[in-house]
This record gives C-alpha cells, sequence and structure tokens, in this order.
C-alpha cells in the first residue's frame, strides 16, 4: 500500500484502537473522524438523483434530478457530466463531501424494483453515461460512490439471495460498466452489494473486490458497505472492505475487531491497510472542500441555471414511442378552442422513484400545471383521476385529511410515545406528532421496547372506512381500546417496510362521523429480523381512507368526460410506492388498473394519447388502442413543464429507449428465474440467461415479441443518414465510423447514431450483435453534419472460461448503422484476426 506522506505520518501516529475506530461509521451519513490526531470526519449522502442528506429530515429539501433510466435515454454523455457537476453543488449545499451514485447494476428483468436508478440493460451505454456522470462530480471535488458492487438487480431478499452467474455473464454484462468507469473516470469510491455472487457475499468477495477490482483493474479507491451490507469481521476486511456503514459500527466492533486480531483471522498489516485508505479518502475530500468558496457551503442549491437544466435534461430524456396521424404536438394554433380531457395521475408529480433514490425536492411541477402554462387558455381542460394511484393507503396526518386528530395534549396532531424495557411509564413523549406512521430510521438503536402514536380522530364523514397497518415489529391497532388489528409477528419483509413498500392488510371500520374515537397504534421492537441496519428500531405505519373515496368509479367518471372531449392525454405511471428499492414489483401490468382504465377511455375517444411516468417497461395491452404514447420516465421535479415542453414540441423529443420494451414479461430474458427459488431457506438465483440480457436475447426471438426494441424513438423531424464509412485504425487498435447525417425535416432535432457490432455468422454461443458505440447529433433543419464514432477491436471479443481469457476469433464481422437494436439501416464487413489476452 502506497500512501501519500500526510496520509502515512498520521496512520503512524494513531493507536490500533483508533484505526480500527476509523474503519465503520460514526453515524447514518458520517464517517469517524480523529480531529485531534488531524483525520477529518465525512459525510455522504444519497443518492443518484438528487442529495438527500439524513433520509429522516424532512426539512432537507434539495433539487430533484432525472432518474437513472431517463438520463440515460438521452444518449449523452456529456449532459451526464453536467448532471453531475450540479450534483457536487448539491452537496456543497448540504456540507457532504460524498455522493452515493451512480447506480450501474443492469436492467436484468423488467419487475426489478431499483431499475430505475440504473441507467440501462447495455453495459456499454451505463459504463459511458455513468463515466461522465463520475467525472462531473469528482472534477466538482465530490467524491462519486459507484455501486452496487456487483449484481444487485432485484431487491426480493437482496441482503441474503445467492447468485450463480457465469464468469463470462459477469465479465462481459455485470462488471463491464464497472470496469469502463473504473477505467474512464476513475471513482473515489464503491459501494458493495448486499447479494451474494457465487455462494460469497459480495462485501467478502475475495475474487470480486482482490483479484478483479483492486488486482486486474488496479483501482486504488475507498471500499465502503451498502448500509448494513457488512456480514463478517475478518473476512470483510481481508477482502478489502475499508468501510462498515452506517455508524455507529454493529459487525465492526472494538472487541470483536480485537478478538479477530488475537485469534489470527485477519492481522494488523490490514488493519493498516483499511484504515490508510480511510485517512487518504477524508484527506482528499477535505483537501477539495477548502478549495471551495465558503459561500457555496450549507447554501439553498434552487438555482435558476440548476431548474433549467433539470428541464431541459427531462425533455431531452422522454422517448417518443408512437405518433400516428401527427397527433403531436399540440400547439396553440391546433387545440385553440377545443376541450382536452386530463385523465389519471396529471395532478401528481411523478417526478422519482422510492427509497434512497427518492427526493424531499425544492418543488415539483405536475403535468396538470405545466400543460396550463403551456398551452394557457388556448384550449378547456377537463379532469377525471381515472384510477387511485397509491399502493399503500395514506397515513392519517394532523392536516386533516381524513378528519381531525388531537393529541394527549389538546393540540392538533398525534402524540408519540416512547417506552423503555421494563418500565410502564414513556421515557419520551412528544406532542404534535405530524401523522400515523414512524420510520424505523427514526429510532437510533434499542432504547425503548415499543412506541405508541396516540391520537383522538373525528371522521369527516360516517362510514366503513378502509385502513391498513405495517410495522417491522410486532404491531397493532386500538379504536376505543378494542383491538381492530393484530401483526403478531415481525415483518416478513424489513426492507419493504422501510422504504414503505411492504405489503399491507386492508380492512374495515366502521366510524360515526358524529364521535370522537381514541386511535392507539403500538409497535413493539423487532428481534433478528435478518436484517443488521434494522436490529431495535421501530417502526410502524397506518393508512387509512375514507370509503366514499376508495369505492368511488373513477374510471367510470374517466370515461365520461373522456366522451365529451375532442382529445384525450392519460397519464399513468408507479409512483415511489410502486416502484422502490426495497421491493421488486408485483406485476409487468400498470397497477391500479390503469390499462383498463387506457382501453375504456380509448374507446371513447379515438384521439387518446398516453403519457407514461416509470422507471422501466410495462405491459401495453391497448397499445394498438392510441395514437400516441410518450415515455416520461420519473423526470424530476420539472417533470410536468417538461411534459409539457414534448407534448407542444417546445422541445423535438430525441430521447432512444435504453432498455427493450417486450410484449409479454414471458418473454423477458431472465423469466422463470427472477427472483430465484428457495432452497434450505435461502433464496437462490440461476442467472442462466448468461450474456442474453436485453436486446442480446430479443435479437434472438421473432421482432413480435417486442412492442419497442433498445434503442427506439421518434421525433417531430425526419433525418437522412449518408453511406457509413469504417476505416481502421491499427495506431488505435480498432475502428472509427463516419457518416453524414441530414434533418430533412421542418424542425430542429437530435438524430442517434447507433453503432453495433457482432458476427457475420450467427453462433449460438455469442450476441448477435452489441452496442459498440454511439454519439448524439442535433441539427437544425435543413443542417448536416459528420459524425465520428471511434470504437476498439476489443469490442469484438468474449471472454472464454475455459482458457479465462479475453478472445477473439479468426473470421468476418460486421459493424451496423441501426436507429434501433431491431432496425438496421447499413452493415459493412471487416476482418479480424485471432487474439487473446488475460483480463
Amino acid at each position: 500500500m502506497v500512501l501519500s506522506a500526510t496520509a502515512a505520518s498520521l496512520l503512524k501516529g494513531l493507536t490500533l484502537e483508533e484505526k480500527i475506530s476509523l474503519l465503520a461509521g460514526a453515524s447514518f451519513t458520517g464517517t469517524t473522524g480523529i480531529p485531534e490526531k488531524g483525520v477529518p470526519a465525512i459525510k455522504a449522502v444519497d443518492g443518484p438523483n438528487g442529495v438527500r442528506s439524513a433520509a429522516t429530515d424532512e426539512a432537507i429539501r434539495s433539487t430533484c434530478f432525472p432518474a437513472g433510466s431517463s438520463l440515460a435515454s438521452i444518449f449523452d454523455p456529456a449532459i451526464a457530466y453536467r448532471a453531475g457537476e450540479l450534483l457536487a453543488a448539491e452537496c456543497r449545499g448540504k456540507n457532504a463531501q460524498c455522493l452515493l451514485g451512480p447506480t450501474v447494476c443492469i436492467h436484468r428483468h423488467p419487475l426489478g424494483g431499483r431499475n430505475f436508478e440504473s441507467f440501462s440493460e447495455d453495459p456499454l451505454l451505463t459504463g459511458k453515461v455513468a463515466s461522465q456522470y463520475i467525472r462531473g462530480l469528482q472534477d466538482s471535488g465530490v467524491s462519486a460512490t459507484i455501486k452496487h458492487f456487483v449484481a444487485n438487480e432485484q431487491e426480493t431478499q437482496r441482503t441474503t439471495v445467492d447468485e450463480t452467474i457465469s464468469e463470462r455473464a459477469l465479465r462481459e454484462i455485470y462488471l463491464k460498466p464497472f470496469e469502463i468507469a473504473i477505467r474512464e473516470a476513475d471513482p473515489w469510491a464503491l459501494m458493495t452489494a448486499y447479494n451474494h455472487v457465487n455462494g460469497e457475499h459480495c462485501d467478502s468477495h475475495n475474487w470480486l473486490l482482490q483479484q478483479v477490482l483492486r488486482g486486474e483493474w488496479g483501482w486504488k479507491g475507498l471500499v465502503m458497505s451498502d448500509w448494513g451490507g457488512t456480514n463478517s469481521v475478518a473476512s470483510a476486511l481481508n477482502a478489502g472492505l475499508d468501510l462498515e456503514m452506517p455508524g455507529p459500527p454493529r459487525i465492526r466492533k472494538l472487541p470483536a475487531v480485537l478478538e479477530a486480531l488475537k485469534k489470527g483471522e485477519t492481522s494488523e498489516e490490514v488493519i493498516d491497510e483499511r484504515a490508510g485508505k480511510m485517512i487518504e479518502f477524508a484527506l482528499k475530500l477535505k483537501e477539495m472542500e477548502a478549495k471551495v468558496d465558503p459561500a457555496r457551503l450549507g447554501v439553498s442549491t434552487d438555482s435558476p441555471e440548476t431548474r433549467s437544466f433539470v428541464r431541459d435534461a427531462a425533455a431531452r430524456g422522454m422517448v417518443l414511442l408512437k405518433n400516428e396521424g401527427g397527433i403531436l404536438p399540440l400547439t396553440k394554433d391546433n387545440v385553440r378552442g377545443k376541450k382536452i380531457a386530463v385523465i389519471g395521475y396529471s395532478k401528481d408529480a411523478l417526478a422519482h422513484g422510492g427509497g434512497s433514490a427518492a427526493v424531499n425536492a425544492y418543488y415539483k411541477v405536475s403535468p396538470w400545471d405545466g400543460l396550463h402554462t403551456a398551452l394557457g387558455d388556448s384550449a378547456e381542460f377537463l379532469f377525471a383521476a381515472g384510477a387511485h394511484r397509491e399502493r399503500l393507503l395514506p397515513p392519517i396526518n394532523k392536516n386533516g385529511n381524513f378528519g381531525k386528530v388531537i393529541g394527549l395534549d389538546g393540540q392538533v396532531g398525534f402524540t408519540r410515545l416512547l417506552f423503555e424495557d421494563g418500565k410502564d411509564e414513556p421515557i419520551n413523549v412528544s406532542h404534535g406528532y405530524t401523522h400515523s406512521a414512524y420510520s424505523p430510521l427514526g429510532s437510533q438503536e434499542s432504547l425503548w421496547r415499543s412506541l405508541e402514536i396516540v391520537g383522538d380522530f373525528t371522521p369527516l364523514e360516517s362510514g366503513s372506512h378502509y385502513m391498513t397497518c405495517s410495522g417491522i415489529g410486532p404491531s397493532r391497532v386500538y379504536v376505543n381500546d378494542e383491538l381492530i388489528f393484530n401483526q403478531d409477528k415481525n415483518s416478513t419483509d424489513p426492507m419493504g417496510t422501510l422504504f414503505l413498500a411492504a405489503p399491507e392488510t386492508v380492512f374495515q371500520h366502521y366510524f360515526d362521523a358524529s364521535k370522537t374515537y381514541r386511535l392507539r397504534i403500538c409497535s413493539d421492537i423487532p428481534r433478528k429480523i435478518g436484517l443488521e441496519i434494522l436490529e431495535g428500531r421501530s417502526g410502524v405505519r397506518v393508512g387509512f381512507t375514507l370509503q366514499s373515496v376508495r369505492d368511488a368509479d373513477l374510471q367510470g367518471a374517466a370515461v365520461k368526460v373522456a366522451e365529451s372531449a375532442d382529445l384525450a392525454i392519460i397519464f399513468t405511471g408507479h409512483d415511489p410506492q410502486w416502484e422502490t428499492e426495497g421491493r421488486d414489483q408485483d406485476s409487468f401490468n400498470l397497477p391500479r388498473n390503469q390499462n383498463e382504465l387506457i382501453a375504456a377511455v380509448a374507446a371513447a375517444n379515438k384521439n387518446t394519447i398516453v403519457v407514461n411516468s416509470t422507471g422501466v417497461a410495462v405491459s401495453m395491452p391497448w397499445l394498438d388502442q392510441v395514437p400516441a404514447l410518450i415515455q416520461a420516465w420519473f423526470s424530476g421535479q420539472e417533470c410536468g413543464n417538461a411534459i409539457a415542453d414534448v407534448l407542444t414540441g417546445a422541445v423535438t423529443p430525441e430521447g432512444c429507449l435504453p432498455v427493450t420494451f417486450p410484449k409479454r414479461i414471458e418473454d423477458a430474458p431472465a423469466h422463470g428465474n427472477f427472483p430465484g427459488e428457495y432452497v434450505d431457506g435461502q433464496l437462490k438465483v440461476n442467472y442462466a440467461e448468461g450474456v442474453f440480457v436485453g436486446y442480446r436475447h430479443f435479437d434472438r426471438l421473432d421482432k413480435s415479441c417486442v412492442n419497442f426494441p433498445f434503442g427506439h424513438g421518434l421525433s417531430y423531424t425526419k433525418f437522412e443518414y449518408g453511406v457509413m464509412q469504417v476505416a481502421e485504425k491499427p495506431e488505435q487498435e480498432g475502428f472509427e465510423v463516419t457518416l453524414d447525417v441530414k434533418n430533412v425535416g421542418e424542425v430542429a432535432g437530435g438524430a442517434l447514431v447507433q453503432i453495433y457490432a457482432g458476427r457475420t455468422t450467427v453462433s449460438p454461443e455469442h450476441p448477435i450483435k452489441t452496442l459498440v458505440g454511439f454519439k448524439k447529433v442535433r441539427l437544425q433543419a435543413g443542417e448536416t453534419k459528420t459524425a465520428s464514432i471511434s470504437f476498439s477491436k476489443r469490442d469484438f471479443a468474449y471472454f472464454n472460461e475455459e482458457t479465462k481469457q479475453w478472445t477473439i476469433d479468426e473470421g468476418d464481422y460486421a459493424v451496423y448503422l441501426g436507429s434501433s437494436a431491431a432496425n438496421i439501416l447499413q452493415q459493412v464487413n471487416v476482418k479480424l484476426e485471432a487474439t487473446t489476452w488475460k483480463p
């Protein structure tokens, strides 16, 4: 280990106990510092599409950027770089030095709960976007934390699942985006995944951390665990896990580490190496921070420049999937005097997914507001909700959403009581509590045996109203001391409960609006729940909705509104409870009967436009019934304005799909091997599809299996492509593709040049083609530009598991120009000699 002179000197001056203290965090977001000896503490913050500081601090607001799949859809690494720069400014505004992102895991299956946070099904696109995102952050002096290393492609049992993955698939698909980003951008930190890979937890995986990451790639940065993802003392230390997070330590408590040293399971040399990494990391980031204008630290980052970037990036990432008859764009002139039915989630800003990528945004613009701003009074807007949105019923809150709540102090709001073991009197009482839910991260240690949330509730109206409840530990709901719900065991899905994504039982209870009821919500501390980070933390939520609200015929009302309008726009998608960290999706179908809503509205109005806000592909059984469709993703706080920009033509759509949209979930490459099967109590999943992920898989199927292929995206203008030239560049050991691109339409727009490569003879062992390069070319109407894309001969290689070498077989290969993975426009053949090399 080679340290700077300063770091080496500081390390030498520490006691063994002090060195060990550096190897685990001090708090939920902070590392341990020893200021009296010159070792600073560092603050790390979520997340990839916006800084959230402490996860439970509702007072912290930040800019919400477009999510990963939205950013990747632009196919423009320069925009990813600018996102990184602005995210660095966000970190400075929160006095943080390290951002926990980007997320570069592959979209293996459409039901992956956290896909939206990652970029793509393709490792090259993922790696190239991640590289520039990282450079933008670190050129501004804030550390990136590339994650989750490796193969965190599902949320189901993600802390314990064991994944069987071939070395070829690992190297060609799952490790590849990490390798590209590490070689091109050198992220200063990396986060290990929770899961096992081939029987070994990632945080103690010697082959991943030592042989590949530190050895073959020569990377020298800091390795930290995912939160609660440290699973051993000596094994993780020896494998190269520098930092256990969060703090205070749970696995790396001083006695445990000293005992491992005493038994010879690890060594002081290993401790020195890990502590040295921590010191070097902290010194580098504090040195970077010292160069920043103090006026930028701890201040709001809600600037016009950032707002403008988020809006522009969000619009550029939206994908126009279908536009029959040129129904779009909707200009003021072509909608003047017309009635527009605005149906679905138009008044909801579906800006982000759930979990650690959720952002408490400075503001969120809804499509309803965005359309009104864009079109003004040129058209009459008619609204209908169409469908309920939430997975979970909303909590009763002190703002009176379903009635009035008075606490034990006689004031508005609930009273929260915390009880300690062996005592009947609460050790803590707080009044004016916001709502009938308590985050498990709100309690830091096992300081009490239970909590109670109490309030006197008077409902807005009489009825047999709907309620739900879920708790990390055993939980109960009482109405006037009558037990109406009892969860007598720990949650079966603690990670889902943590991120408000666990399934909840819906039950009904009659309330009379003329009466007041004492609500008491109780939750005990969970024990042995299989997730270290939540051991000893209480958490519970109670949801509620009025019977009249839940039983309303929203679809029928939407159809009536559509029938009376000249055109209809349906806003569909997932809110953060449906697409979230902590839970894979239940279904390929849009939830809450949204597919049925679209079909019914389209039957009532032939001019129906669908705007879908999800981070993943979804089923579209209604696709032939609607003339226009936009995939809007989770596009950040300016989502409503950006959607309006695309709908009205203020921005010409240029996004292209970074993932394939299959027609049926049964045709997805990982179908039958997601999320796995239980063997002796442990979930195991076989990555049986190997390297045939995404379009690599669908290239082998009939095109009818796909609704929209990887790389597909329409525009309001048209482009012509000149003849592709492919020139060998021996000095670069690669090729250069050049061609002219002309905008032959009437408005400015962006064309995506996609270059694929593969064997001229189809082989069942190898993908037909893979993406080897791309470039976004933006052109005014009538303008022509020459696009140039270079790629390496190594992009033709595969990993041979028998010889443990990268291999190019001698023969003929094809270079393709495509408008998508499924639509090849041109082909040029090249010859390659046999070549092999070690990783």
